[in-house]
């Protein structure tokens, strides 16, 4: 808690701030951000692999392999999400499973699952954009502003 904090509160809630502090748990902040990043990098790791598969059994070009990469990828984390896997991997890996196409995969299919008791068009329809209404927008922005930045960079660089 910052100092400005808690000059603004009575001395029985700074006995309180003290006593919470002492007895609270301290995160392994270390441990977890290993475990994230072996996982996440064990996602990117088989996605590498899916790739190099495409190119090499498909004929696919190491640039046209990128859509059935993002599309296997997203089935994988559907169907993992959907026996309940994907969950387990991040209660375990944290940030890990927060690698973009299958986390944005398990956010619609995790939603989807939860609120199909509500029927299909107010329960998943209406609830499985909820969260990733947000990504889809942020993506959309953040693609909008790279796209001009490029734009002007070509025009003026020539690159």
């Amino acid at each position: 808690m910052s100092d400005q904090k808690k000059k603004n509160l009575t001395p029985v809630q700074q006995q309180y701030q003290t006593l919470a502090s002492r007895h609270e748990i301290k995160r392994p902040i270390l441990k977890n951000c290993i475990k994230a990043f072996l996982v996440g990098g064990f996602i990117c790791f088989i996605g590498q692999f899916v790739q190099t598969f495409y190119v090499h059994f498909f004929e696919f070009s190491e640039r046209s392999a990128g859509n059935p990469t993002v599309a296997t990828m997203v089935f994988i984390a559907v169907l993992l999400t959907g026996f309940g896997v994907y969950d387990r991997i991040g209660q375990f890996a944290g940030a890990g499973t927060a690698v973009p196409v299958t986390g944005f995969a398990n956010s619609i299919a995790a939603a989807a699952i939860e609120h199909r008791t509500e029927g299909y068009v107010l329960g998943v329809g209406g609830n499985m954009f909820k969260l990733a209404g947000s990504v889809i927008v942020f993506g959309t922005f953040a693609a909008f502003v790279i796209a001009i930045i490029k734009t002007i960079l070509i025009q003026w660089g020539g690159l």
